[in-house]
């Protein structure tokens, strides 16, 4: 599949915008983190606009963005469409609980049943993200078992380095939160793997017999190609990418998203004062950058069972 540069930012931007929320509301709930206005103002900001940017971005994809609205109503069947409504509905919720914490200067009570309705609706939307391309049977690199959970744990993962890094810049403790991204930076890193084995080894279980639905007749083959020139179908499902190079730019995701962020976590538990905080703002930066990497990855390495008909094997 052909990497939209703008799909690209909305699943990196909006995963790691929700998985910052989560983790933010989460903790405050439980106590974890101090009643603190810079860091609900920091916090609530940094997600958010990490959020509305991937969110915006993704319209850029739509042939008519003016129309993106219109997606909502499909919500009975399109993944799409659920993760539009999840997004709305988590919106006021995750205003709410800020605006209990950074106005009132409490979230318990019922504002721990608003954070609760908040970080569940904000995982609904990265699942349901996920899904989009977890459902596509038509693409068997993401119609995987382990795409839905790669979203989910990637998305937190991220999340949790940020808040780490926002918590240390602000000058509050930031220990849990980056254990916390030593705990869930591995777990994604072995997931990541596992999933990268399973679609190598695995073969396609579609051929240009189960493509046209005429296998049971024997052998299928092409008689001659059904265009003379490219056309947009080659163009966005064709994109191909060498295998030299995919494993150059894997080995590249692992470094920065995975044993880079780790590694500098480990560091500003060991440190204090300017230096952890820069080892915190540098752990960030790198998971950003590795996370724009696998999703980059993720979608060229993506074979569309239409280029069965163009030739392909």
């Amino acid at each position: 599949m052909h990497p939209a540069l703008s799909v690209i930012l909305f699943t990196t931007a909006s995963g790691t915008g929700y998985g910052l929320l989560i983790l933010l509301i989460l903790l405050k709930i439980n106590d974890l983190l101090p009643i603190s206005d810079n860091l609900a103002i920091t916090g609530f900001g940094v997600g958010l606009t990490l959020v509305t940017t991937g969110l915006l971005a993704s319209t850029f994809h739509l042939g008519h963005p003016e129309r993106a609205w219109r997606a909502l109503s499909q919500w009975r069947s399109s993944w799409l469409s659920r993760e539009g409504v999840a997004a709305v509905v988590s919106y006021p919720l995750i205003l709410l609980f800020a605006g209990g914490w950074f106005f009132i200067g409490t979230t318990d009570g019922n504002w721990q049943l608003i954070g609760v309705a908040a970080t569940l609706c904000a995982g609904l939307t990265i699942g349901c993200t996920g899904m989009i391309y977890a459902s596509l049977k038509t693409i068997p690199q993401w119609h995987h078992p382990l795409t839905l959970i790669n979203y989910l744990l990637l998305g937190l993962a991220g999340g949790a380095v940020w808040l780490a890094a926002l918590t240390q810049l602000l000058g509050i403790d930031s220990n849990l939160l980056v254990l916390l991204s030593m705990l869930l930076l591995p777990i994604a890193w072995a997931l990541k793997y596992s999933y990268w084995t399973l679609i190598d080894k695995v073969p396609s279980p579609h051929t240009i017999g189960t493509a046209t639905g005429l296998g049971h007749l024997g052998d299928v083959s092409l008689l001659e190609p059904p265009h003379t020139e490219p056309n947009f179908v080659q163009k966005e499902m064709g994109f191909k990418i060498a295998r030299r190079h995919a494993a150059k730019l894997r080995r590249t995701a692992v470094i920065l998203a995975f044993l880079l962020p780790t590694t500098l976590s480990a560091g500003v538990l060991v440190s204090s004062g300017w230096l952890a905080t820069s080892l915190t703002l540098l752990a960030a930066l790198s998971v950003t950058a590795g996370l724009l990497t696998e999703r980059w990855l993720f979608f060229a390495e993506a074979t569309h069972v239409s280029m069965l008909y163009y030739g392909e094997r």
